[in-house]
Formats: C-alpha cells, structure tokens, sequence
C-alpha cells in the first residue's frame, strides 16, 4: 500500500511540474469550460491556457516563456583552403660545360647579379686557337684553288675541266666548315650566362680539370616566384572561380603576399587524392627567396546568405529548424545548414533578414506559444499576472506595482536591539 501511494503522490508532482512549466495540454484544456470555479479556478487563477500552452505562473495567470533573440543577419560565408607551398624562381638554370677543359679565369662571386652573355668561365683555349688557324689556312689555299681555275677557264685555257672545277669548289665548302667547327670548339671553352639573374654558389676554381656535361653555377631569375602546393580533390570547384592566393612565410612574419593562380594540373593524383597548383608572387625587391616555403590561403566568398548562432538549431524528426519571433508567438521554420564554422552557421530558409531568431530557450517552445526576452514587456505582463492571481486566490487585495506609493497594507514591525 505504502509504495502505490508513493507512486501516485510521484505522478502527482511529475504532472504539476509540467502543467506549471508547459501548461495543460490543448486537449485537456479544452475539456475544462469556460469560468469553472471551485479549486480548478484557485489553482489556475480563473483562467483557461490558451491552445498554444503558455507557461504558467506559480499559483496562477498565464505568462510568457522567456527566451533569448537575436536578429538574422545576411552575410556572405568565405570558404578557405590552406596549404603548404614551395617557391621556385621564375626562370632557374644550371650553367653546364660542354666540353672538358682546364680552368684558367673564373667569374663566379655568389649572390651577384650577372647578365645574358656575360662570360663566367674560361678554359684553356691553345689547342683550340691552333686548330682554328689550321682550319684559316686550309680555307684560303681551297679559295685560292678555285681563284686559279676560274681565271684559266676564262681565258680558254681547255686543262681545267669542269670536273676538276667542281672538286676544287668542294674543298672550298670542307674547308669553310672546318673552320666554322674550329670556331665552335673554341667558343666553347668560354661559359657564358644564359639568362639574367643572381648567381649560385660555385665550387668552380682555377685550375680545376672540368668534365663535359658538370654543373658550373646557378642563375636564378627571381623577380617573381612560382609557388607550388596541393590541393586537395574538393577544391576543383573552387579553382575554376579562384583566381588569387594568400601567402605568408615564417621570414616575414605578419606580412602577407598576394599572388595569382597561373596554372593547375589537369588531372587528380590517384596517390594522393589532389591537385597541383601553380601560383606566381611578384618579388621585385628580391625580398623573397626561391624554395621558400609558403602558408598558402584560397579564398572563396559566396553569395551572401542567413547566419545565425548554432544554438538556435533544433532538430526534429522533420529536421533542422529555427524559433522565430511572429509577434510575440513562437514559430518554427524549417532550415537547410549550407556551411558551419565555429559558431556561427550560414543557412537556406526563406527568413527575412532582422528577424528576431530564438538562440537559448528553445526546449521549452511549441508553436504558438507567448515569448518574451529578459526585460521586455511580455515578461513583465507574466509577473502582474501571476501576483494578481495569487493574490485572488488567497482572497487578498490586487497586488500593486513597486514603487507605486500604494502603501495601505500593514508595515512589519521593526526589530529593535537594546
């Protein structure tokens, strides 16, 4: 007997918590008809809830749930992609012997800017010089030939055939490239600068016994550089619209380099899952340095759209929604979550923007239900009505507001220490 009591007086006090918080449900409250008296009447203060179900005060009167807004604000979401890049200069080359030789002049002072054509190394050019008169020589004995056989076959001499004129003319081509040859060898014991740039390091001294085909210096033409990094296979789309790039280096740091996208791979590695991406940074200062390594920024910003905190999100079994404020009566709208970051999400809903939206608070709602913020009229509306129907109940006089000068009632007696 004594747990069937215990369970009913548990039920009791489950069932009062949630009349007082929610209210009576619309369809008991509809079975109560209007003006009841009796103690249904002293406990809910004469009044009936509304359909909406109202919260309730602590001995009666109806008053508002008491939430917190915020206005919807319109505003473009930015989509942002970070990556870790690598700089090259914009043209790079690696100045290489053609041919083997000894070092006897060196131009190489590292960090130095040098020009096209300027000349680098030189070789030992002796037995080059010598094969090039050689070559001189033979050039102008065949020119000499074939002077002597024109001069006999214009004067009608019949000995010169035109045979022994055609060989003759032969050896006067063979003896032209030979020399061209011979002078080719020789150039190419001079090293020159391909393009304009600063120079690299070299280990290149006099003396040295050069191989064909070793790397003398480096030439960098840094004015810009040519940064490059990944992207991962979701960044497809964006790339397509993007067309600059953030990029910031641990050298200087606070400062940030603006750059253009100038090219991306046409395919994803099946490796890694992204795309290789291109971006130049001008650095007319040559502030910047190649192989630099680069925190690279992509920016995207979309059209714009609701945003709101997170915690006006609820969820239901028909989805995401929000509690709006329609003139004092709570409403849900149903909402799509397009984006999401830290606290903030950007939503699709057919809201208009200064809407006041229900950020905390929003267990406690149901359509049609009277909301009121901290301090606003609903929420003093509530408490009159809750001190006046309380004071009913209890067969008093109308409560009063403070601070009205309505004084009538008696005044406590005052505690005297002696």
């Amino acid at each position: 007997m004594r747990k069937l009591l215990t369970l009913l007086v548990a039920i009791a006090i489950v069932a009062g918590a949630y009349t007082v918080t929610f209210g009576l449900p619309p369809s008991i409250a509809a079975m109560i008809p209007p003006g009841t008296g009796g103690d249904s009447a002293a406990g809910n203060g004469g009044a009936v809830p509304p359909a909406g179900g109202g919260a309730r005060g602590p001995r009666g009167g109806s008053r508002a749930t008491t939430v917190v807004t915020t206005p919807l604000e319109i505003q473009p979401y930015v989509n942002t992609l970070n990556a870790i890049g690598t700089a090259s200069a914009l043209r790079s080359v690696n100045v290489v012997a053609n041919t083997a030789g000894t070092v006897t002049e060196t131009n190489l002072t590292a960090n130095r800017d040098v020009e096209a054509g300027e000349v680098l190394v030189r070789f030992d050019v002796r037995a080059q010089v010598l094969n090039l008169e050689i070559a001189q020589a033979n050039l102008e004995q065949a020119q000499e030939i074939v002077a002597r056989y024109e001069r006999l076959r214009a004067g009608g001499a019949s000995t010169v055939t035109d045979v022994t004129m055609s060989e003759a003319l032969v050896k006067r081509r063979l003896a032209e490239a030979a020399v061209g040859l011979a002078q080719v060898a020789l150039d190419d014991r001079i090293i020159r600068a391909p393009i304009a740039g600063k120079l690299g390091l070299s280990r290149v001294e006099i003396g040295d016994v050069i191989t064909a085909n070793s790397v003398i210096a480096s030439i960098d033409q840094a004015s810009a550089l040519i940064v490059e990094f990944e992207l991962p296979e979701r960044a497809i789309g964006l790339l397509a619209d993007a067309k600059t790039v953030l990029a910031s280096t641990s050298t200087f740091a606070g400062r940030v380099f603006e750059g253009d996208i100038v090219s991306f791979d046409s395919r994803i590695d099946s490796v890694t899952r992204s795309v290789t991406v291109k971006a130049r940074i001008e650095n007319p200062d040559g502030v910047l340095w190649p192989g630099m390594t680069f925190a690279v920024r992509l920016n995207q910003e979309s059209a714009p759209l609701p945003a709101l905190p997170s915690t006006a999100i609820t969820w239901s079994r028909a989805g995401a929604g929000v509690w709006i404020d329609a003139d004092g009566a709570a409403k849900r709208v149903p909402v799509t979550i397009l984006y999401r970051r830290n606290d903030t999400v950007w939503i699709d809903a057919e809201i208009a923007e200064g809407t006041m939206v229900v950020t905390e608070g929003a267990q406690k709602l149901r359509d049609g239900a009277r909301i009121s913020t901290p301090g606003g009229a609903g929420e003093r509306r509530g408490r009159r009505g809750g001190a006046a129907g309380e004071s009913a109940a209890l067969g008093g006089p109308p409560a009063r507001n403070a601070g009205s000068g309505d004084q009538t009632g008696p005044r406590p007696a005052a505690n005297v220490s002696k």
